[in-house]
């Protein structure tokens, strides 16, 4: 049994030291499997102009990639320095809010791709920003779209009749 155990801490040591090897050679994080979580807005984010160099979406698991087959997908694609990707991202921040539990939310930063998000990438985004995709849990695509998905800040009117779709 002792054999084992030795072994076990050697195995656990060089799977951590991998770890904060990647952490600190600035890898990604792990992506989680249940998408995005406890996602909010970037501080000073302008809602008029492109002054904000912040990606406008903070969150957990935000290097998640993966669509559910149990509940629909909705992708969000932006950059920072976009005045229409911040205004987008007000709205799926606030759909998030009120939908979480209904959807799996996956969020893609176009300048820094995860290793996971690249399918989703290639599969979805055709290079225009703000670019909003639901996918149903039966891999249908149900919006693949750019732009704003609202005229009005904060309507997420759009975005639910989408969801309602995507089920």
């Amino acid at each position: 049994m002792l054999p084992f155990v030795k072994v076990g801490r050697t195995l656990l040591a060089a799977g951590l030291a991998a770890l904060f090897s990647a952490a600190a050679a600035g890898a990604s994080p792990p992506a989680s499997r249940e998408g995005a979580r406890d996602l909010a807005l970037a501080p000073d984010l302008s809602f008029t102009d492109d002054s904000s160099a912040n990606f406008p979406i903070r969150g957990a698991d935000l290097a998640s990639g993966e669509l559910a087959a149990d509940r629909p997908t909705v992708v969000f694609f932006g950059t920072s320095h976009c005045f229409n990707t911040n205004r987008e991202a007000e709205r799926f921040v606030a759909f998030y809010a009120r939908h979480r539990d209904e959807a799996r939310f996956l969020v893609v930063d176009l300048d820094h791709v995860a290793a996971g998000q690249k399918p989703l990438v290639s599969r979805f985004y055709r290079g225009y920003i703000p670019t909003l995709a639901f996918v149903a849990p039966s891999g249908t695509v149900v919006y693949d779209r750019s732009g704003e998905t609202s005229p009005r800040r904060g309507d997420i009117a759009a975005l639910e009749r989408i969801l309602a779709l995507a089920r």
